[in-house]
């Protein structure tokens, strides 16, 4: 009986011990290694509140700032701390309507009582200076430092893109983002969001149960600075920039304008086009949706997404292709009897040699140049042919994206030869099939930032440097390393001198181009009129200047003005003017393309 009682003893020793281990080990994973549990006490007695740095500021090429930022910011309520007041004062201070006033009420009082949450966000610096004067008659409101966007000049709103407030799709996919952040869109601001953001701060308070602030917690040390983000040089001319988007006023078309030998985008013009201003602050969603909703399209990008023919600005790219293959040569003649076969042409004088056809823009020389191309012996079949010649294409850059630092970029249109094989069977079509695209028509679609591209690439004799929009990023002026790297393409650097005397003759010596002739410097370009099936065509001009060691290349679009060299190439010369020598000496020219309204 005894022995029974002491077994039990121990029993009951043994359980509260182990009880006592539960409970210990407990209370250690509770408060040392749970931190969840800690984090729902501290949040009884602690507020963090987000500081939010300051986004990195954008210049031009010259260092000439074209975005900065403007002081906003977020009104906070916490229902709990409010008290009756004169909601006719309240909503005159911040220009809301009283149906805002109850109805943003309601949303802060659904989401906590205790706990903030914005009432009113993006408020101006001018309205918070008259609110902060009176704002101690409105207990449970508080203001959280913003800032927003400002810009120098209202131009390159394709260029620079766009801040707005992330979603749930963003916060769900990027840890990094929270309710009530934002990220850029569009332009440079999404291309270099990471640069651009900087890094959020935290600033933690004592609150009590009502949730009044009652001091800085640890006075301070457990705070984090907000980083500001990292600056940005971009590659635009702002003054080019400025006057591209003037001379194409009422015009529908864009510029794209590059420096050969960096690849750095000069200026890029989509028109029509809108004021940065207007997608900035609390307006932003209205203007959106405005501007989403107007027919002419203001939003599209068109120097990036627009898939135009090219015209007769592609007949340089057909010469060279025929020298490399062996086709021709510069002085290989071809008559032309104003067209080839059921393609018209101009005319001019016949027969000519290389130079001579691409001065004059002669139709049948290219037509009989790329048939020649796919019908050389050397290849078993056409498509054999056909896609030596597409190869050299993808070599300047088309039917694919350039990899720029562009995010909506698209590739424009070369068809492979399996897309004519399986639309008119296998090899069962032949050179005179498909030779409208002799002459950068039928189914040849480029973007004009491809079309600036082929020309920088002629420009530098065979070479170019993908098209970027930045030239520095931060102090340390990095860069990424695709945009120093060359890209050759495999043409004999020799057959591009034929190509650019043909230019300098379409400027300079009679051709087509004359228009864009200067006294003092060499501009070698090519003029294009792309058809457009469904209204009047599209006028095309690429150029480059000077002759030797050129500084810019450029390629215009004009939508439904004709002849390439009616209007694009005046804004081409106009342009190259501007940027070589800081001022334009032909005003006549200049007021005619200003005054110019082709958006009847």
């Amino acid at each position: 009986m005894k022995d029974s009682f002491i077994n039990r003893k121990y029993v009951i020793m043994v359980l509260i011990v182990l009880a006592s281990l539960v409970l210990l080990i407990r209370l250690f994973i509770i408060q040392v290694v749970k931190s969840s549990y800690r984090l729902s006490a501290d949040n009884n007695v602690l507020r963090y509140v987000t500081q939010y740095p300051a986004r990195g500021l954008i210049s031009d090429r010259n260092g000439k700032l074209i975005v900065y930022n403007q002081a906003a910011y977020d009104l906070m309520v916490v229902p709990a701390q409010t008290t009756k007041f004169d909601t006719t004062g309240f909503c005159d201070l911040l220009g809301i309507s009283s149906d805002l006033l109850r109805k943003q009420m309601r949303i802060a009082i659904n989401y906590s009582r205790r706990a903030p949450s914005v009432f009113l966000k993006q408020v101006s610096n001018e309205t918070y200076a008259k609110f902060q004067e009176k704002m101690f008659m409105y207990p449970g409101f508080y203001v959280q430092p913003r800032t927003l966007r400002k810009y120098s000049k209202p131009v390159a709103a394709h260029v620079l893109g766009y801040v707005s407030e992330v979603d749930d799709g963003i916060t769900r996919k990027d840890p990094y983002y929270k309710s009530g952040d934002y990220i850029g869109k569009s332009g440079i601001e999404e291309a270099y969001e990471k640069e651009l953001r900087g890094r959020r701060g935290v600033k933690i308070f004592l609150v009590d149960v009502y949730s009044r602030i009652k001091g800085s917690y640890e006075d301070g040390k457990k705070d984090t600075l907000a980083i500001q983000g990292t600056n940005i040089s971009s590659s635009i001319d702002l003054d080019l920039q400025e006057y591209g988007e003037l001379l194409m006023k009422n015009k529908r078309g864009s510029i794209v304008a590059i420096e050969p030998k960096t690849g750095e985008v000069l200026t890029l013009v989509s028109s029509p086009n809108y004021d940065p201003a207007l997608l900035v602050g609390r307006i932003r969603s209205d203007n959106y949706a405005l501007l989403s909703a107007d027919t002419l399209k203001p939003l599209f990008n068109r120097a990036l997404m627009a898939s135009y023919p090219p015209g007769s600005t592609f007949k340089p790219i057909n010469g060279l292709i025929g020298l490399q293959e062996g086709v021709i040569t510069p002085s290989t003649l071809f008559a032309c009897h104003n067209g080839y076969l059921f393609i018209a042409c101009h005319s001019h004088s016949s027969p000519l040699s290389l130079v001579g056809a691409i001065g004059t823009s002669c139709n049948a020389y290219f037509c009989q140049t790329y048939r020649k191309v796919l019908e050389n012996p050397y290849y078993n079949t056409i498509s054999d042919a056909y896609d030596k010649w597409k190869g050299y294409l993808n070599e300047f850059g088309f039917s694919n994206k350039l990899g720029t630092d562009f995010v909506n970029e698209l590739t424009g249109f070369i068809p492979t030869s399996e897309y004519f094989n399986k639309y008119y069977g296998k090899n069962r079509w032949k050179a005179l099939t498909v030779i409208s695209m002799a002459i950068g028509q039928g189914e040849v679609g480029a973007t004009p930032l491809q079309m600036a591209n082929m020309t920088a690439a002629i420009a530098n004799r065979g070479y170019y440097f993908t098209p970027h929009i930045i030239k520095s990023v931060g102090s340390d002026h990095t860069i990424d390393k695709r945009f120093i790297t060359k890209h050759q393409i495999s043409i004999d650097s020799a057959n591009f001198e034929s190509i650019v005397l043909g230019m300098e003759a379409s400027v300079n010596s009679g051709g087509t181009s004359t228009v864009a002739a200067m006294k003092d410097i060499i501009v070698c370009g090519k003029t294009g009129t792309a058809q457009n099936p469904h209204g009047k065509n599209h006028a095309v001009f690429i150029a480059f200047a000077p002759k030797e060691n050129p500084k810019i290349a450029i390629a215009v679009y004009v939508e439904n003005a004709g002849f390439g060299a009616t209007y694009a190439a005046p804004i081409a010369s106009l342009l190259i003017e501007k940027y070589l020598k800081g001022v334009v000496s032909n005003k006549v020219r200049e007021q005619s393309m200003l005054n110019l309204n082709l958006m009847h």
